[in-house]
């Protein structure tokens, strides 16, 4: 009957241990998410380019007058024309970023 032959139990400081080391490997699991998701959330600009994208419409349709200045969410927005040209610009923390409309 070798199956019934009994198992010495684990000692307190083995369990300890294990359990030590499954807390670090959870520990470090979540920071990593946590970097993760916070670097996304830092990098997300969907909103301004919304906004960025009704701006543009507005200035196309004439419907917005130029020159044109506006804070949104953090963002510095600029409109400003020379001849036909529109150049729109948007900067946040020093990070410009510039786009150019023609109009017709």
């Amino acid at each position: 009957m070798v199956v019934l032959k009994k198992i010495k139990a684990a000692t307190l400081i083995e369990t300890l241990t294990a359990s030590v080391l499954i807390i670090i490997v959870f520990m470090i699991a979540s920071l990593s998410f946590n970097n993760i998701f916070n670097n996304h959330v830092k990098r997300d600009t969907s909103s301004i380019d919304n906004r960025i994208k009704e701006l543009e419409y507005l200035v196309l349709h004439e419907q917005l007058k130029i020159p044109y200045s506006e804070d949104f969410a953090g963002w510095n927005i600029y409109i400003d024309s020379k001849n036909n040209i529109i150049n729109l610009t948007y900067t946040k923390e020093g990070k410009e970023n510039n786009k150019v409309l023609y109009l017709k």
